[in-house]
């Protein structure tokens, strides 16, 4: 006779379904939005998530151009890119990164969220970062998220 009457639901890569989200970034703050974020893109918003399976979500972001930080740190944050050469560090400030390249500042927030490995990158491709208010997956009939 079986006596447990319960049993740990694990996901596997065949049993885990994936829905699509679209979620509009206008006037939300950029940490506040990729903590959100990267937690329904691993998948901890799901009552059988599974830590080493990608279970997590497609997600949709528009108007990243639209962000804001809060306090002062749109004039005084920094980004810092390095060429691998000897004195080849470059500072640009998150003012001047969101005129050249709006979502860079959207997706470097939300992949320093996610597990720093092959998972996590797997992870980083199920997301979609639009500047504008377009984007051509209307095809997945994504559901709009509110936070």
């Amino acid at each position: 006779m079986n006596t447990l009457s319960y049993k740990t639901v694990s996901a596997n890569r065949e049993t885990v379904v994936k829905k699509w989200y679209l979620i509009d970034a206008e006037t939300e703050i950029v940490g506040r939005l990729a903590s959100k974020v990267a937690s329904v893109l691993r998948g901890k918003h799901k009552p059988d998530y599974t830590p080493h399976v990608d279970c997590g979500d497609n997600v949709i972001i528009i108007n990243a151009d639209k962000v804001r930080f809060t306090g002062d740190k749109m004039r005084e944050k920094d980004y810092f890119f390095y060429s691998g050469h000897p004195g080849g560090k470059r500072l640009v400030a998150a003012k001047d990164l969101m005129e050249r390249r709006p979502t860079y500042v959207v997706e470097k927030a939300i992949k320093g969220m996610l597990p720093k490995n092959r998972l996590g990158r797997e992870m980083f491709r199920n997301l979609y970062v639009y500047a504008g208010n377009e984007h051509p997956h209307a095809a997945q009939q994504p559901e709009t998220l509110k936070f």
